[in-house]
């Protein structure tokens, strides 16, 4: 039976690649020409037998082949790098990635991030991302650990409940409904939103939600990711829904709204990475770096 061999090189070429998916710039990276590369690329393709990548409109996509082969490729070089480190006794200088998106970054990531940087300089890459990006990062090897709210669990990835938290309305603390401590949907009618661009999943949450409460409500601002929703909150443009770990700005209340579902956030990773201890304690650090009352609550709604 004949042997497929395949280029270390060539996996090494494809896993910068892959994390770009642009020729141009991961050849400038490798310091080789394009040529060079599409050249290693195809031929890493002719040796495995599979198309690793295609054109989408006027960008490349990885095939799900291609992402099996970024992934291995990626852990490939990580576990060699590791074996070399242990080799020569020196701790791994290889940075541990997290996929995140603004809200965990502010509120759940901030204690961890700034233990691991003051123990050990670099030793941990913040990438940020979406929450379609975060589920590539972590598919493809590119992230180690994602954390994000998912309105569909992924079948390939392990998923664990970290924390979770009500939805709540940022108001001016001199609003009517400032005085409320707790709100339902309908006490919302005829408000001014700060709401996510459509098609966004917290903006079709949202909005199908009011509608079936019956609610009328006007988008006051389409606004881009939180910093930008909580600028316009306190700059009183209108009136915001945000997961319950925001901090409100001063001159802003937060009251709960109780007829909104718990948002839950996860820490999603690839099988068996928790076999690498140094995933593992990144893990535990994030646990650890929540408060006691989400993670309780996350607990409660994985049983439920």
């Amino acid at each position: 039976m004949a042997t497929t061999r395949v280029s270390s090189d060539a996996l090494a070429a494809f896993a910068v690649f892959a994390e770009h998916l642009n020729l141009t710039r991961a050849a400038k990276l490798l310091h080789i020409s394009q040529p060079s590369l599409h050249s290693k690329l195809a031929t890493l393709a002719r040796e495995l037998g599979r198309p690793l990548y295609e054109r989408a409109g006027n960008r490349l996509q990885l095939t799900p082949d291609g992402e099996r082969v970024a992934r291995f490729a990626r852990d490939h070089e990580e576990r060699l790098a590791l074996f070399l480190d242990e080799l020569r006794g020196v701790p791994s200088a290889r940075p541990l990635v997290v996929a995140a998106g603004h809200t965990a970054y502010l509120y759940l990531l901030g204690d961890t991030i700034r233990g691991m940087l003051a123990e050990r300089p670099g030793s941990l890459r913040p990438l940020h991302t979406s929450r379609q990006q975060m589920r590539a990062a972590v598919v493809t090897g590119r992230a180690h650990l994602g954390v994000f709210t998912l309105h569909v669990r992924p079948d390939d990835l392990v998923t664990v409940p970290i924390a979770t938290y009500p939805q709540v309305l940022l108001v001016p603390e001199d609003h009517r409904l400032a005085r409320r401590r707790s709100l339902r949907l309908t006490d919302l009618a005829g408000a001014d939103l700060i709401v996510p661009p459509p098609a966004r999943p917290h903006r079709t949450n949202l909005e199908r939600a009011l509608s079936e409460a019956g609610v009328p409500w006007t988008a006051a601002v389409e606004a881009e990711g939180l910093p930008m929703t909580l600028d316009f909150a306190a700059l009183g443009v209108g009136l915001a829904v945000v997961a319950g770990c925001v901090q409100p700005a001063p001159g802003l209340a937060a009251r709960r709204i109780t007829d909104l579902p718990l948002i839950t956030f996860y820490a999603v990773h690839r099988p068996g990475a928790l076999d690498d201890p140094r995933i593992a304690d990144l893990l535990t650090r994030v646990r650890r770096g929540i408060p006691p009352a989400a993670r309780r609550a996350a607990t409660r709604s994985a049983a439920a």
